[in-house]
């Protein structure tokens, strides 16, 4: 079981290198402080639900002035959010959300781990949340990270206390560690993990309470603080150069895709946390007080401390490649310790320290940033040392071949290459996030490999391992295959080496509506990632429609080059969805995968494979106007919703908006957040309600309320407060209050068959008072709670209609929710009755 440990250990933390592909390059300060680091053997772990959630004032507190091995477990990867810097939702949300955590660990010095449960949306209440996500799995989950992380104290961002007070994912975070805290040690709780990891019994409990939770800062100060710990983490580091409050601006600012860049701040600051179990420290300040931290927590650790802690304490900031001889002695004494968890955490850390202290770089850079299987890409070897000291390198091993065996010296800043043909094996999987590798449900993705489980990405495919002789001891070094290129705008790049398909197929479009019976075009690009590469395509689709061709033959020549095919889809005559996929047949072998690249500055390039599919809709639909301005907002894909139905969609530059400038158009429509997002809004607001005086309807898309970014008291010509009630459940039943009003009949009639099929939620941030001019058109609840009418108001404004909707249209148009194009379309028609049908109404 030791060595089966050893290799589950080694996987489960190898993983954790966040942005594994870039070097890292170490000034004196950063060693003297990761020897620091490895000097205390004491662990703590932050548990919350989302990407954001997690306080890393604390995480970086506890990093840097503990100097404690810190992690944060997100039960999930933000995948439900929203995304304030590109288009990515859902799975590929959650792909860029995990890497913004992994940066975020990366400027304050934690780690980062996850369950399998998927944010589905917002939740209201934890029973809900944890019967979604299915608890027990959930729950399991939880148990196998503490049983690997072993940490000595866990602080729970959330109340486990209070349900029903705060989203349902939150309070089922600190449910979850609650509960967990003691199945951990449990014999009896989750057996069949026993066989893979030992048990463990965290030392304490806490709850990362403050003022918030007390309803104000009066009731905090009068409230019983016997169980209250009190940190300053407002700390200065000296050799950072920065303060800790600092450190974790800047790593709560990597969570762009949720708009939390931020000032960062310095100076005094308190943090509370509630213990919650185990005992009391008697020091308010020392949140390890009673727990061994040093080397003699481990048995034979002893002398591995005297030595690394007079490296420590003699430290050369000069110099550091002097104190080789006492790591290398530590070293030997670490690699044969019985303790397989701190054995392994701490040659890591030593490791890393053995090549700091030497310059050592070590590099294993593909000429290409991508390969097929089967295939031969040339992998070029970097290895220096800038140092005195006297270093060989003995072998370089990848993919199980040996190279360079011959113990060449590595002389001080003599660089050492080797260049090497690495043969893709036939088998070899693809590469990509493994949470999505399989089908999920609603509340949980499929992992089958239990060693996978709380890992934040995929291991790299291929490693270099390089090892080195240091006077006669080795020492192996492993290193992921990365592409390292430059780009004559941003200089030199690192992006992670992956195993991609021989070829790839896409519809550009995710959902096509037929709003009739006519055939539409479907252009099918292909991507070759091979030269040569021969096959033909054909779609996949449902009886009753009807495609042109079969199957299309193609060639490509080039790796990189694309070509488009055309296929002739015909919907059934009667309303209809399915999902149609492009199937590439290539020498006998089917390939139905999307690739997808995430690429941001903040993050390295993500390689998403995804089913290849588009979803086709036909639909029975109606439509008045044909030219529809829209002001962006915070990031929407209703305009290419509302043009896949024969809308011309004018994208609205909200600087040029002056008087008269928006008469031209049959409705105005602003994206979601606008009135958040867009400062020059407000300064606008005049010309938008005149266009609405002078006849024209404006469509006003939920904007959030309680938050810095609430929206300016004018929004709307008549009093209107927005609340933060929304309907969670996407299934919940609606009623019509206003059966007569022309948006629920003009020029679609709409029924309680037009709510069915919805997804993540009816809506969000509904008003709730409003005044009399308004008519509330619909009324919705989630399961015992009071009705709500907020969902869609209508108030006429002179000549035309103000609407203001919570409903998540920027949800359900791109999912080809039926029901929801049909509202939209009467919305945007309201008040054009009177226009004459046969010239002016376009659809049956």
């Amino acid at each position: 079981m030791r060595n089966y440990l050893a290799l589950l250990l080694g996987i489960f933390f190898g993983l954790q290198s966040v942005l594994a592909q870039l070097p890292k390059k170490s000034t004196s300060s950063d060693i003297y402080h990761s020897l620091q680091k490895l000097n205390f053997l004491g662990s703590a772990l932050y548990i919350a639900a989302h990407p954001d959630d997690e306080n890393t004032r604390l995480i970086s507190y506890l990093s840097n002035e503990v100097k404690a091995r810190t992690g944060y477990l997100s039960i999930t990867r933000g995948d439900g959010g929203q995304n304030l810097i590109g288009s990515e939702l859902r799975e590929l949300l959650g792909v860029l959300r995990t890497q913004e955590l992994l940066a975020a660990r990366s400027v304050d010095g934690g780690e980062q781990f996850f369950t399998r449960a998927n944010d589905f949306g917002y939740s209201k209440h934890p029973e809900e949340t944890l019967e979604i996500w299915d608890k027990e799995a959930v729950l399991g989950d939880v148990v196998w990270i503490l049983r690997n992380f072993k940490p000595d104290v866990i602080v729970n961002r959330f109340d486990h206390r209070t349900p029903g007070s705060t989203h349902g994912h939150h309070t089922s975070s600190a449910m979850l560690s609650f509960e967990a805290f003691d199945l951990v040690n449990d014999p009896n709780a989750y057996p069949e993990q026993l066989d893979k990891v030992g048990l463990w019994q965290p030392e304490r409990l806490f709850f990362n309470t403050s003022w918030w939770f007390y309803g104000s800062p009066e009731n905090f100060e009068k409230a019983d603080k016997s169980r209250l710990m009190n940190l300053d983490i407002g700390v200065y580091y000296p050799m950072k150069g920065l303060s800790n409050n600092e450190i974790a601006s800047i790593a709560s600012s990597q969570h762009l895709s949720q708009g939390f860049g931020r000032l960062t701040s310095r100076g005094s600051q308190e943090e509370y946390i509630e213990l919650l179990s185990g005992d009391m420290p008697e020091d308010n300040s020392d949140i390890f007080e009673g727990i061994n931290t040093s080397w003699s927590r481990i048995k034979g650790g002893e002398a591995i401390g005297k030595i690394l802690v007079e490296v420590e304490k003699n430290f050369d900031f000069k110099t550091p490649s002097k104190h080789l001889p006492e790591l290398l002695r530590a070293h030997r004494l670490l690699a044969g310790i019985e303790d397989d968890h701190w054995k392994h955490i701490k040659l890591n850390e030593l490791n890393d320290i053995i090549l700091e202290v030497c310059g050592l770089y070590l590099e294993a850079s593909s000429s290409e940033s991508n390969a097929v299987p089967g295939n031969t890409v040339k992998i070029n070897i970097e290895a220096i040392n800038r140092s005195n000291a006297d270093i060989s390198l003995n072998s370089v091993t990848l993919a199980s071949e040996t190279y360079a065996q011959d113990k060449s010296s590595l002389a001080n800043n003599q660089k050492k290459t080797i260049a090497i043909d690495l043969k893709i094996p036939e088998d070899q999987p693809y590469t990509g996030p493994y949470w999505l590798a399989e089908k999920g449900s609603l509340g949980m993705y499929k992992v089958n490999q239990q060693e996978l489980i709380g890992s934040p990405e995929t291991r790299r495919p291929f490693h270099a391992v390089f090892e080195l002789g240091f006077d006669g001891y080795a020492v192996k070094f492993e290193k992921p295959v990365i592409h390292r290129f430059s780009k004559p705008d941003k200089g030199e790049l690192y992006e992670p080496f992956e195993i991609i398909p021989e070829a790839t197929a896409r519809i550009g479009e995710k959902v096509l509506i037929f709003a009739d019976g006519s055939p539409k075009q479907i252009p099918v690009t292909i991507t070759a990632h091979k030269n040569g590469l021969k096959g033909n395509v054909r779609l996949g689709y449902n009886k009753g429609w009807m495609v042109d061709e079969e199957f299309i033959e193609f060639e490509i020549a080039n790796k990189g080059d694309e070509k488009t095919l055309i296929f002739t889809l015909t919907p059934p005559s009667q309303e209809d969805k399915c999902f149609i996929t492009p199937i590439i047949r290539i020498q006998g072998k089917e390939l139905d995968k999307e690739l997808v690249e995430i690429t941001y500055d903040h993050i390295p390039k993500q390689t998403v494979l995804l089913p290849s599919e588009a979803k086709v809709v036909r639909l029975d639909i109606q439509k008045v106007g044909e030219h529809i301005g829209y002001i962006m907002g915070a990031g929407d894909e209703v305009p290419e919703s509302l043009e896949q139905i024969g809308y011309t969609i004018h994208r609205i530059d909200p600087k040029a908006i002056e008087s008269g400038s928006l008469d031209k158009y049959d409705a105005v429509v602003t994206g979601i957040r606008a009135y958040n997002v867009i400062e020059d809004l407000k300064f606008k607001q005049r010309y938008l309600l005149e266009y609405v005086e002078k006849g024209g309807n404006l469509i006003i898309q939920y904007n959030t309320a309680g938050r810095r970014d609430t929206p300016f008291k004018d929004l709307a010509p008549y009093p209107l407060n927005i609340s933060r009630d929304r309907i969670t459940n996407e299934d919940s039943e609606v009623k019509i209050l206003a059966p007569d009003h022309s948006v629920v009949n003009f020029p679609n009639t709409i029924t309680n068959q037009d709510f069915e099929g919805w997804v993540q939620e009816r809506g969000l941030y509904f008003p709730d008072e409003w005044d009399p001019k308004f008519t509330p058109i619909l009324q919705m609840n989630d399961k015992g709670e009071s009705p709500t009418n907020g969902a869609l108001l209508v108030a006429p404004y002179g000549e035309g209609n103000y609407i203001y909707t919570g409903i998540s249209f920027f949800r359900e148009l791109p999912a080809g929710v039926p029901g929801a194009y049909k509202l939209f379309a009467n919305i945007l028609s309201i008040g054009k009755e009177q226009m004459d049908n046969s010239t002016d109404i376009k659809g049956k």
